[in-house]
């Protein structure tokens, strides 16, 4: 490792991809991965169940214990989509890797229509989308490292970009010719 930091975390709004970028460049660079949403669901049960009874705050709690454990254990890392708006996980992340997965909105409607989440309950689930997406922009891009967008293209050309990307940040050779 070039500089000493094991983690490269992917962060980005609601349906930017993250866990299945994350994963593919995991598995391309044959480093451990884990996803902070499905270790909570692990531990916690379903993240909708978990934000009715318990609330918007516990769920921040457990997700940013999540977040450090993930991080600690080192390789590439998909956090939640506000799993940025505690200190203590922006405090965790300032000692990793950070990518920005970015998307539009237009690409945003089919990908989220009919997932269940729990900040999506609203009237117009895309102008709900918008508003988060926003109000968190300036967090994620004071985060990241490095941004692409997964709005339009073959998602192999994120995952080969990403890829190369995090393989230089990890000290990884990797045969650039390799596809995701």
């Amino acid at each position: 490792m070039s500089d000493g930091r094991a983690s490269v975390a992917f962060i980005g709004p609601m349906g930017s991809g993250k866990t299945s970028i994350a994963r593919r460049v995991a598995k391309r660079l044959d480093v451990p991965f884990a996803d902070t949403d499905a270790m909570v669901v692990a531990e916690h049960g379903p993240i909708a169940d978990f934000f009715s009874e318990h609330g918007e705050a516990a769920f921040r709690r457990v997700e940013r214990d999540a977040v450090v454990d993930a991080l600690t254990r080192g390789g590439i890392v998909a956090l939640g989509g506000g799993a940025v708006v505690t200190d203590e996980t922006r405090e965790a992340l300032a000692h990793h890797h950070v990518v920005l997965l970015t998307v539009s909105e237009r690409t945003i409607r089919s990908r989220i229509r009919g997932a269940k989440r729990p900040l999506l309950n609203a009237a117009d689930p895309i102008a709900e989308w918008s508003r988060i997406a926003a109000e968190r922009r300036p967090i994620y891009e004071a985060l990241a490292d490095v941004t692409f967008d997964t709005s339009s293209g073959p998602l192999r050309l994120v995952v080969d970009s990403a890829a190369e990307w995090a393989a230089d940040r990890l000290g990884i050779a990797i045969d650039r010719r390799d596809t995701a």
